[in-house]
């Protein structure tokens, strides 16, 4: 998993609440577990105003030029704000891949769908909670003039805006080592290898029976 330590980007809003996964990614997209290639089909159907299909050219697309991802002012934006209940639907951890994909390291929103937020965790990608209040006031700084950027620091838990103040946010924090070591899962299970190979030796000496 790649590692979050600390971002320093322009922010691409996306002004709608309770935003599904089917929506991030349809679901005519999800045929591989690769983890790549599902960018071009981040919010397709908002994204392109002609019906999508997996193997169709984003060459012979039409884009919608007024979704947001389309709008030259947001091409390098790797933060990603949302309004409330973003992420939620099923659990398709696709819709976490083709954000990914498309280059998004953080989300800023009021909440999460719980299922969503965990894939965040799992999958390199931040979800910083900060307060309705303050996300309203950064969606009307952001459409106020381009080049509104952030400053994401996990180490210090900090959101710092370009008017110099700083938002404070939670995260568990096994998780926060996670993302800041790059370790997924199965990385963590790896760390604990010896660990684990001194249990099954003792296993096998107190209760043989039980290995045949």
């Amino acid at each position: 998993m790649r590692a979050f330590t600390y971002l320093d980007s322009e922010v691409v809003p996306l002004d709608r609440a309770d935003v599904d996964t089917d929506a991030i990614i349809p679901k005519q997209f999800m045929k591989s577990i690769a983890r790549t290639g599902f960018g071009a089909n981040l919010f397709d159907a908002w994204r392109y105003r002609d019906p999508g299909h997996p193997g169709k050219p984003e060459g012979d697309r039409q884009p919608d030029p007024d979704f947001v991802l389309n709008q030259p002012r947001y091409r390098d934006a790797h933060v990603l704000l949302a309004r409330a209940n973003f992420g939620c639907g099923s659990s398709r951890e696709h819709a976490l891949w083709a954000l990914a994909d498309h280059g998004i390291r953080a989300i800023i929103a009021p909440s999460f769908a719980d299922i969503f937020h965990g894939n965040c965790l799992k999958n390199g990608v931040l979800p910083v909670v900060l307060p309705a209040g303050l996300v309203d006031r950064m969606f009307a700084d952001v459409f106020s003039g381009p080049g509104y950027r952030v400053i994401v620091d996990l180490d210090a838990q900090l959101v710092r805006l370009p008017d110099g103040t700083s938002a404070a946010f939670e995260i568990d924090a096994v998780r926060k080592h996670c993302l800041l070591n790059g370790l997924d899962d199965i990385s963590v299970t790896l760390d604990q290898a010896d660990d684990i190979r001194r249990y099954e030796i003792m296993r096998k000496t107190l209760e043989p029976w039980l290995f045949g």
